[in-house]
């Protein structure tokens, strides 16, 4: 995402382990920014919990080969 003057900044402090995984998001994944993995976790957590609220019963799960292995509960 290319920087826009005209976007809002904010300033957050985060202790070392925060970073740590920040920067291995960047590294790992098709993230070019920490900020980017940051604004990728919010629009995630956003559309999770604008489908559980029009879902009372939805469920978050991760399978492998239509076996489930675990069941993601959000907050």
């Amino acid at each position: 995402m290319q920087y826009d003057l005209s976007m809002p900044r904010y300033t957050i402090d985060f202790d070392k382990d925060f970073d740590n995984t920040l920067s291995e998001l960047v590294e790992t994944t098709d993230a070019t920014t920490k900020a980017d993995v940051i604004r990728r976790a919010v629009a995630s957590y956003s559309y999770l919990k604008k489908q559980q609220r029009s879902n009372k019963d939805a469920k978050i799960v991760i399978t492998d080969d239509d076996k489930l292995k675990k069941e993601v509960v959000l907050p």
